[in-house]
């Protein structure tokens, strides 16, 4: 295994590969952290110290959750021997690439990317 946290290795890593279920679980996260922090400023007065908190952590949260939906998706192309640059079109589509992804099966076995899915890339 490698020295990272498996969390961080999830959702910030570029290396290895990710089978369906655990991309849909975990591209769920991000969607749903991004949508409860756009409540939490929706109810907020316009104009407080509290909207302005808010809109802070949700574009904080835009940012983070963009980088881990790329590394999520790239590790999914991974698991069926696609490079990463695919995983570029999540940018422009996002979550409903999430849904998408989650219906193509795994190439069984090793593949370029790894040894075995949901886990990093040995070298």
């Amino acid at each position: 295994m490698t020295d990272k946290p498996q969390f961080l290795w999830l959702f910030f890593s570029l290396s290895g590969r990710v089978n369906p279920s655990a991309y849909v679980l975990a591209g769920l996260l991000p969607v749903i952290v991004q949508h409860f922090l756009l409540y939490q400023f929706a109810r907020t007065p316009l104009g407080t110290a509290a909207s302005q908190y808010w809109a802070l952590a949700l574009w904080i949260a835009v940012f983070v959750s963009t980088w881990s939906t790329f590394a999520l998706t790239a590790k999914r192309f991974h698991d069926f021997g696609k490079p990463t640059y695919y995983a570029l079109v999540s940018l422009i589509i996002g979550i409903v690439l999430l849904f998408i992804l989650a219906f193509f099966k795994s190439d069984p076995g090793p593949n370029r990317y790894g040894k075995r899915t949901n886990a990093p890339a040995e070298p």
